[in-house]
């Protein structure tokens, strides 16, 4: 009997714990300092979508892609605490998932992006075409293509970034389509359409190594064939797009701009859902300039570098910063100013751009309105980067109550979670470390 009584009290210890383990963290400002942000429990809801992603999300590569299902995961959530969900916005949107899954729903979206490759797939994704009227562009850019001479005075020709990536067969066969393009769409939607299309096989018809996290050629890949690889990319998208024309969709208002330039007159968003890049992520504008040279966004991808989030280019004084930090930001930028000058120097101009986006999403947001940030934490020779916590601290500062903290699995994600003996991205899983393969569900309301 006695074991019996012991054994019954055991299992009832264990449900106690299993409860308390799927309770999410509720954080205030009183807690925050505490609270090791690790020790919170992976909640399943936010791991795995319940439903396959639609083709529309895989039309363009983009990395550390935004999981689909958590944008209609977070309207629920706001809808379960009796907000009128009718405008989600992403001041991060890349390559537009939460675009897509916002219009998809019927509602309005509004987002932003300081990158030009991620404001044309977000847009390309966002909007429901004609089937019949993209095969008869189709159609006609194809018969240009095919009829047409190439131009050796084109100035891609004198691009040495170009002439990196590219031998002159394909440099052709890739001006000749752009032309077509350009000379067959009449700007707009369908313009954009099939522009997305050019820029999402230009890596694989380059010297790219395929799949590779940073800039770097493969010397023994054989690029694929333009006409080809053009064709088979068109007719997939299109086939993404009939998944999608007998829904009612609602309408998207994209822009190219930083959000933190942005003057914002009154409150217009009821929900916020995004992903901010990480304080030690990748130089996205390394990451796309084979479009970006292409598409004629600029003569010199780097200076896309300018203006984003943390960077450097538009830092101010160092000790300057460190006074407008935040407690999470100033332990952080003091642990590694005596290893890395140069990096505590980005974290710490990270950290001010973060605190600047939350107040500008305070902002934005209605009066009854949320917000659901999705960040990881990472590590830089040896010292934690709490990037969750510092977000925390951000929103609580900034008058947000009823802070919910999750964490889920990052999977189907193309972000790799390992690191070289620098703290640099790395994807050899043999001679690197893992150093993260979770991240964190912030949800927040804004308080009346």
């Amino acid at each position: 009997m006695v074991n019996q009584k012991l054994f019954c009290t055991f299992v009832v210890i264990l449900d106690i714990l299993y409860i308390i383990a799927k309770v999410r963290m509720n954080v205030t400002l009183e807690n925050y300092r505490s609270l090791d942000f690790d020790t919170i429990s992976i909640k399943e809801e936010w791991n795995m979508p319940a439903e396959r992603e639609r083709r529309m999300h895989s039309i363009h590569a983009y990395p550390a892609k935004f999981p689909a299902f958590i944008t209609t995961k977070a309207i629920h959530k706001a809808e379960e605490y009796n907000i009128s969900v009718k405008t989600v916005a992403d001041i991060f949107c890349g390559c537009g998932t939460v675009a897509f899954e916002t219009v998809r729903s019927g509602k309005h979206f509004w987002g932003c992006d300081i990158n030009p490759v991620a404001t044309l797939i977000a847009e390309t994704k966002s909007n429901v075409y004609q089937d019949k009227q993209l095969e008869d562009i189709f159609d006609q850019i194809i018969t240009v293509y095919k009829t047409s001479s190439v131009d050796k005075s084109n100035r891609v020709y004198s691009n040495e970034r170009i002439r990196y990536w590219f031998d002159e067969a394909h440099i052709d066969d890739l001006l000749k389509l752009r032309s077509a393009i350009y000379q067959v769409t009449n700007g707009g939607l369908y313009r954009n359409f099939f522009l997305c299309a050019f820029s999402n096989i230009l890596k694989s018809c380059s010297r790219w190594l395929t799949k590779s996290i940073k800039p770097q050629i493969d010397p023994k890949k054989q690029p694929k064939d333009v006409l080809s690889s053009y064709m088979y990319q068109v007719n997939m998208m299109r086939k993404a797009n009939r998944e999608n024309t007998n829904e009612e969709y609602g309408e998207a208002d994209i822009i190219r701009t930083n959000i933190l330039d942005i003057n914002i007159d009154k409150p217009f968003a009821d929900l916020i859902v995004t992903s901010p890049p990480y304080v030690t992520s990748y130089e996205y504008a390394d990451l796309h300039q084979l479009s970006t040279l292409w598409l004629e966004y600029t003569d010199d991808f780097r200076s896309l570098r300018e203006g984003t989030i943390g960077s450097l280019y538009h830092s101010q004084e160092f000790n300057q910063n460190l006074k407008k930090l935040n407690n999470t930001g100033q332990d952080i930028v003091f642990k590694m100013y005596p290893i890395d000058k140069r990096k505590a120097r980005s974290i710490a101009q990270y950290y001010i751009d973060m605190q600047s986006t939350v107040h500008k999403v305070a902002e934005m947001l209605n009066s009854i309105g949320a917000c659901l940030f999705v960040i990881g934490n990472t590590e830089y020779k040896g010292v934690k980067i709490d990037n969750a916590k510092h977000l925390t601290e951000c929103l609580l500062a900034e008058g947000f109550g009823n802070v919910e903290v999750d964490r889920r699995k990052i999977s189907n994600k193309i972000l790799t979670p390992y690191r070289d003996t620098n703290g640099k991205f790395a994807c050899a899983k043999g001679c690197c470390r893992k150093v993260y393969s979770e991240e964190f569900v912030i949800f927040a309301r804004k308080c009346n």
